[in-house]
């Protein structure tokens, strides 16, 4: 027997590429719509879509996304990883040429839908083949170059589309997909092998669809109530209808004799501590990523590619660190890591706080550079400890949960951020709007975007009214990013108190012991 021979696939560096092509074009497309909303709007260069349609042209995609996540993830294992992916990047190619050259915003709305069918079945196959084809002596460098790239996605997801809309129709933000996804399905047919879970077991029917319908309505009551408010009835049958129906799905798992998701798995704290930290910082750092870009586009009067290029120092963090926090790992272990990247992703948050329309850029830059080191070294050990507290026959399910509470609670924090933010602006603002015109003053009590459209139909009083809604705003960032940093700060409790050390680190391939789910080790 040779201890230290690598079980990795040949080929895995190579397949790892591909994955990451994969993954590129779903998590780019989610950002670079960003972008393109003030031009969708648009009557003449664009489909004349109205707020709600705009909004629904983003959440429709999210919606699909978030609740089919968990689902897709168990199917991949049974059905074929491989067979998932294509299918996936062929749904979501489709779908990007529909949306391309929709033409009304309903069409678009629909499209976008498919779209996210399309996703939700790449993303959670793309991690789980990733633990498939590496040894695990490896997978936190692979799990490391994973996480890079939807940083980098994310980032670079302005960049592009700023650049696509100065040059081309608005159609181009989606159209760009469709020959990155053909490359994507001729390299994934050629390269990646297939693997699934060899004891499948019977499908889990009852399972899969409470998880579906109670995903769906948790998630649509966040979204709703963020964009309209949480005072509303609807909002929150959503959302208690939506904890209901997790709460009856985690019971029949625990009753079943083949559950789709082992909840016993969450009594493991290489497990459940990681879970609960990519859910806290994804709240943390999506609802920043939301308001800074209307601070730099709105209060510091950058265009969207100049906004998209203020991301670069984060796109870059994510894009040297990721890589490298395995190694890091191995050192220090996870639970250091991992605290290390909570205290600096902490700080950039809590900066916010302290940053207004007068801030020298330079301090704006070094604060996105912090956060995506942070997050850089945050991401990877949670991920990697996720994914080894699992087999590898069971790797979707875990990479199912990974992605399901990181893009629910992302969500969350857009929504809750973004009603804080909402609500402080409203009562900072109102004093100035005070003898405006009926439709001036509820567009520019509504958002700082709103405050801008009134402005340039005032005349001589427009830029007092641009005034106070940029000192409103800014006060209002300062009080969500306090809030996101608190958030942040929470996941040093559940690092210190349950994230595995070093020497358990060193043991994750250690048999499962007495007590704990069998799911636990990697024997």
């Amino acid at each position: 027997m040779q201890p230290h021979e690598n079980t990795g696939h040949p080929r895995r560096w190579a397949i790892l590429g591909v994955l990451v092509i994969s993954l590129l074009v779903v998590v780019l497309d989610n950002t670079i719509l960003n972008v393109a909303l003030r031009t969708l709007a648009d009557p003449v260069h664009g489909l004349g879509a109205s707020q709600g349609e705009l909004e629904w042209s983003i959440n429709s995609y999210t919606l699909v996304f978030a609740g089919l996540l968990f689902t897709f993830g168990v199917l991949g294992d049974r059905a074929g990883r491989k067979r998932f992916l294509l299918v996936g990047l062929v749904l979501f190619g489709l779908a990007s040429l529909l949306s391309a050259y929709a033409q009304s915003p309903a069409q678009l709305i629909g499209a976008r839908a498919l779209m996210g069918v399309g996703g939700a079945a790449i993303m959670p196959v793309t991690l789980s083949i990733i633990s498939n084809v590496f040894d695990p002596r490896e997978r936190g460098r692979a799990i490391g170059v994973w996480a890079g790239a939807v940083g980098l996605a994310v980032a670079i997801g302005p960049i592009l589309g700023g650049a696509l809309l100065e040059h081309y129709w608005w159609g181009s933000v989606f159209l760009i997909n469709v020959p990155v996804v053909a490359a994507g399905v001729v390299l994934v047919a050629l390269l990646v092998p297939e693997s699934r879970d060899p004891e499948p077991g019977r499908v889990d029917v009852p399972g899969v669809l409470l998880s579906v319908v109670g995903l769906v309505a948790l998630t649509y009551g966040i979204i709703d109530g963020g964009e309209h408010g949480f005072g509303r009835p609807l909002v929150w049958v959503s959302i208690l209808g939506g904890l209901a129906v997790l709460t009856w799905f985690v019971l029949l798992e625990l009753r079943s004799d083949h559950p789709s998701l082992d909840v016993r798995l969450f009594r493991v704290p290489r497990f459940a501590a990681p879970v609960a930290l990519v859910g806290l910082v994804f709240f943390a750092a999506m609802g920043v990523m939301f308001f800074s870009s209307f601070y730099l586009q709105l209060a510091r009067g950058y265009t969207p590619l100049q906004t998209g290029l203020l991301f670069l120092p984060f796109a870059a963090a994510q894009l040297v660190f990721a890589p490298r926090s395995a190694a890091m790992v191995r050192r220090y272990g996870g639970r250091a890591v991992a605290a290390v990247g909570l205290a600096l992703t902490s700080v950039a948050l809590a900066a916010f706080a302290f940053i207004d329309a007068s801030t020298p850029i330079w301090v704006v830059l070094v604060v996105f550079l912090l956060q995506g080191i942070g997050m850089a070294n945050i991401m990877p050990p949670a991920t990697e400890s996720i994914m080894s507290a699992l087999p590898r026959e069971k790797a979707g399910v875990g990479s199912a949960v990974s992605n399901t509470v990181r893009q629910v609670a992302g969500a969350l924090g857009v929504a809750v951020l973004g009603s804080v933010l909402s609500a402080v602006y409203r009562d900072d603002v109102a004093p100035a709007l005070r003898g405006l015109p009926a439709g001036a003053h509820e567009a520019a009590s509504e958002s700082i975007s709103g405050a801008y459209a009134a402005a340039g139909q005032l005349g001589p009083t427009g830029p007092t009214l641009v005034t106070a809604a940029n000192d409103a705003f800014v006060s209002a960032m300062h009080w969500a990013a306090a809030l996101s940093a608190v958030v942040a700060a929470l996941g040093f409790v559940v690092v210190l108190r349950w994230m595995p050390g070093r020497a358990l680190d060193r043991a994750a391939g250690a048999p499962a012991t007495a007590g704990e789910p069998e799911l636990a080790g990697t024997a």
